[in-house]
């Protein structure tokens, strides 16, 4: 299975990410921020060049391959925390990637102030000053345009977990029980022939 994980800076999907990893034999995480890096680079000057790498039709067909090759290989769980503010784009991967594995979307929510504060108090390791207060200053800029495309298309097209008054633990322990409904729901589809993947 491929697990998506949606959400604003600061709600917890990296966390969420690597706990899922701890619990699923065989899981690995996957880390699609260096592919759109190096189509940033690679396009750097050129007329093609986008400043938004999901907009740009190499980032979606790299992150596709990536993903369904990286389920063929390992045989799954794939966990992806990543939020695609395009909501035809998101809709788009997690179809194309449904032919080939069973796709579940988490969407994690946060109350705005509660994002501000995390988005803030963050601390990254071997973080230096100058560039954790540029990565901040950029993640509370998106943080609006975020939230309102969860609000917009994400909460409709995910399971929603509300993180704002819980505990990581928690958040982790939705998700398995979702995951494992999930599961369970389609292990019964078994008898109508279809295999889970």
């Amino acid at each position: 299975m491929i697990v998506w994980i949606s959400g604003a800076h600061g709600v917890g999907k990296t966390t969420l990410a690597t706990a899922l990893a701890g619990e699923l034999p065989g899981a690995v995480v996957a880390d699609l921020e260096p592919i759109g890096r190096a189509i940033r680079e690679t396009l750097r000057g050129h007329p093609c060049a986008r400043q938004d790498h999901e907009s740009c039709p190499p980032w979606d067909a790299t992150a596709v391959a990536f993903l369904a090759g990286l389920h063929a290989y390992t045989g799954g769980p794939v966990i992806v925390p990543m939020t695609v503010v395009d909501q035809a784009l998101l809709a788009a991967l997690l179809t194309v990637l449904s032919e080939s594995a069973d796709v579940h979307h988490l969407v994690l929510h946060a109350d705005p102030t509660v994002l501000k504060e995390r988005i803030v108090s963050a601390r990254m390791p071997g973080e230096d000053s100058i560039g954790a207060a540029e990565i901040r200053a950029a993640r509370l800029r998106h943080l609006d345009s975020v939230c309102r495309a969860a609000e917009g298309g994400l909460h409709a097209d995910g399971h929603v977990i509300d993180t704002s008054a819980l505990t990581q633990k928690q958040v982790l322990t939705s998700a398995l029980a979702y995951l494992a409904d999930r599961e369970a729901t389609t292990c019964a589809a078994c008898e109508d022939g279809r295999v889970p993947r």
